[in-house]
């Protein structure tokens, strides 16, 4: 019998196509463990409103927040129970180039379709010593390179990219640094996502991404799928544009915290240092509910505002 590595073992071309990517939410049980349960219900709500692939533990699913045992365990739980109908790509990134390659090697071993990498945060490195380490990780399967400056302090410049452009295992880059840059990859035969939700559309439809790697997605996926592949949609875009804002305006996960247990898909549990929006903000999304209607978002419950004293801060887990 094949391991699970080579049975799922894809090329970087298997990845490239894929238009819809849902960074996916991980959600939590009261003592901070894993909620396995609401995690494998809100996978199958992405399956089933196409989503044709997940990030798994990236920053929106905190992966920052994860022990590597968590990590690669929620990695292989998720080839284990989807890998045969979405792409899973696991978030093995690290500053440290040894513990981005020992990730990677473990996820790949688990199943997983492909990586994500970011580069060296924090400490940052050189341009040569950020081409070494991409290097390094793409050697070892399928990869999705992610530039967000943002909060690694360091933008991935276009010389980086074209130079490990060359290995076969670079499936292309998701960028966050907007759509200009989008268009300069797209112009060059290399596969980039939209990092950025509002911009996901023009992204898309004006600047040559193949599609996004979206936040959004988990609440609407209907939505973001039509916004993909249904051609421009200036429209839809509009409609969606008051809830991307509010999504945003404490940094990711916070509002998509507070969304899905607004909306009852999980429990109303936060790792800290996140903490859920304040209640002003929380009656904002349910109006916004209201606006967009409750059923092209996940899950059948009311949508609720919720109380302070409904959230639980996990602080040892």
């Amino acid at each position: 019998m094949r391991s699970l590595e080579v049975k799922n073992r894809t090329s970087a071309e298997g990845i490239k196509s894929l238009r819809l990517i849902t960074a996916i939410k991980t959600p939590y049980l009261p003592d901070g463990r894993f909620d396995l349960e609401a995690y494998d219900d809100l996978l199958n709500m992405q399956i089933v409103n196409g989503a044709e692939g997940v990030i798994v533990g990236g920053t929106t699913g905190e992966g920052q927040l994860m022990s590597w045992d968590e990590h690669i365990m929620l990695i292989g739980h998720t080839v284990n129970c989807f890998g045969g109908k979405v792409k899973v790509i696991g978030n093995t990134g690290s500053n440290s180039t040894r513990e981005a390659i020992h990730a990677s090697e473990q996820g790949f071993a688990v199943g997983m379709h492909a990586a994500l990498h970011i580069n060296p945060y924090y400490g940052k490195t050189s341009l040569e010593g950020m081409v070494s380490h991409f290097e390094s990780v793409l050697s070892m399967g399928p990869t999705i390179i992610y530039n967000v400056p943002s909060r690694t302090g360091q933008d991935i410049p276009p010389r980086v990219v074209h130079t490990i452009a060359q290995s076969a295992n670079l499936a292309g880059v998701k960028e966050c640094v907007g759509n200009d840059r989008v268009e300069l990859y797209s112009e060059n035969r290399i596969v980039v996502w939209s990092g950025n939700d509002d911009q996901c559309h023009d992204a898309r439809w004006s600047h040559g991404a193949t599609g996004v790697i979206s936040v959004t997605s988990n609440l609407v996926p209907g939505f973001m799928r039509e916004l993909m592949f249904g051609g421009k949609n200036p429209s839809l875009n509009a409609k969606l544009m008051p809830l991307i804002e509010w999504l945003f305006q404490e940094p990711n996960p916070i509002g998509l915290n507070t969304a899905l247990a607004q909306l009852g898909v999980v429990r109303p549990i936060f790792r800290l240092p996140y903490v859920p929006l304040p209640l002003a903000k929380r009656v904002k999304f349910v109006d916004l509910v209201e606006e967009i209607g409750r059923e092209n978002f996940v899950g059948e419950k009311d949508v609720q505002v919720l109380d302070d004293d409904d959230f639980i801060l996990v602080r040892r887990y």
